[in-house]
């Protein structure tokens, strides 16, 4: 990345023009991410630090000032915010007040569209009812439950520091705290899991009615504990047959539940998918805030097709450097056009409405597959299909969509 991470408005003011054509909707998100954990799960590489105590109040207000600094900047200055997003790590550490004291900070700074949505992600180990009552008191208005599984034996597996009894008991308290948007994460293809073992998980999420359910394959990232005892053999990766049937099986059984795929790994009842990450995957500009976070804008002119940054990933660090320069950024990088409209493509097509071909003409000024003649050679192969509106992944697509995503990087 390049080390030169300032984004003063100076810089960015000649290119307002290029700015308001290619921010397509022209509003905005806010990531927060809260890195501390009680414990760190070994599959997990997020930014994230296990410890016994945290700072509230310093990190808090580190992300106030941080806050202050990106809404006096041109390219996000004065627009509504639309979806607000808490992360982690385990947000669900932190008090209340530190949530309705960073949501007075958002509103303060930018307009606040009235039907915002705003998401707490929690563990279900450290929520009771009156504590997610004051969650959605604070101005949280979708929960975001970390369960992964409902087997107490792939839990342990897994790290987690809950139990399945207690999973089943925090979908049921949000509700009683009046949540009405409730998702639950749940994750497969697990050292031994069986796909009985997995269709259990998937029949109890769908009894506890959430809103939204995503199921995510296990993936073994470099750096993680799971990486090292894979590679030892310690774990055993599931077949490669297993685990597209658990793939298929979610997607038929959910289905029949009510809940329709929209993207890879999500699922939803009717008008309830995740707007936040819907952003994300069609380029929506965000900003980030918090250790390790990152943002984007699609602000063009001089500056080329976009830019995003990376915040300093130490909680330490980050609050340090917050205090004496107003941001935590350790990296800016400016994209390229081909670099801009393959995130756009590949990111799309992670949803299953795919590719807009006139979304893409709008925002780049040329056809989709002008820019990207494979994708005529990915129908041909069957791994892309044609839409009324441009492209998607096909049944078999989706299931090598890495690989058919690597066709645009």
């Amino acid at each position: 990345m390049n080390s030169s991470c300032s984004l003063e408005s100076s810089l960015l003011r000649e290119n307002q023009a290029a700015v308001r054509t290619r921010a397509p909707n022209g509003e905005l998100s806010i990531y927060v991410h809260i890195p501390y954990c009680v414990a760190k799960c070994p599959y997990c590489d997020f930014n994230s630090v296990a410890s016994s105590s945290w700072p509230e109040e310093e990190y808090v207000a580190a992300l106030e000032r941080e806050l202050g600094t990106y809404a006096k900047t041109d390219v996000f200055a004065g627009l509504p915010v639309t979806t607000v997003y808490f992360g982690g790590g385990t947000p669900s550490l932190f008090s209340p007040w530190a949530f309705e004291r960073l949501l007075s900070a958002i509103a303060k700074d930018w307009p606040m569209h009235s039907s915002a949505e705003i998401t707490m992600e929690a563990n279900p180990g450290t929520v009771e009812i009156h504590r997610l009552q004051a969650f959605r008191a604070a101005g949280i208005n979708r929960l975001s439950l970390g369960v992964q599984s409902f087997n107490d034996e792939n839990l342990r597996l897994l790290g987690r520091i809950h139990g399945a009894q207690e999973a089943i008991e925090a979908v049921a308290s949000a509700y009683g705290a009046g949540f009405d948007n409730v998702n639950v994460d749940l994750m497969y293809a697990l050292p031994g899991q069986t796909l009985q073992a997995w269709e259990r998980d998937l029949l109890q999420a769908c009894a506890l009615e959430p809103t939204h359910i995503s199921a995510y394959n296990l993936t073994y990232e470099e750096g993680t504990p799971f990486y090292s005892w894979r590679k030892r053999g310690r774990l055993r990766p599931l077949e490669e047959e297993t685990e597209v049937a658990m793939f298929t099986l979610a997607e038929d059984l959910l289905s029949q539940h009510g809940y329709c795929r929209y993207e890879i790994s999500n699922y939803a009842q009717p008008s309830f998918p995740c707007r936040h990450n819907l952003r994300y995957w069609t380029c929506q500009p965000y900003v980030g805030v918090g250790a390790g976070a990152h943002g984007y804008s699609s602000a063009g002119g001089n500056l080329g097709w976009g830019f995003r940054w990376a915040n300093e990933r130490s909680p330490s660090r980050y609050m340090a450097q917050v205090q004496k320069e107003g941001h935590a950024r350790v990296g800016l990088d400016h994209l390229d056009f081909h670099q801009a409209a393959g995130e756009f493509v590949f990111l799309t097509l992670r949803c299953t409405e795919g590719i807009d071909a006139a979304a893409f003409a709008r925002r780049f000024d040329r056809r989709v597959d002008e820019a990207f003649p494979v994708i005529h050679s990915l129908v041909a192969t069957g791994l892309l299909e044609p839409t009324p509106q441009g492209w998607r992944l096909s049944p078999r697509g989706t299931l090598l969509a890495d690989s058919v995503f690597a066709e645009f990087l």
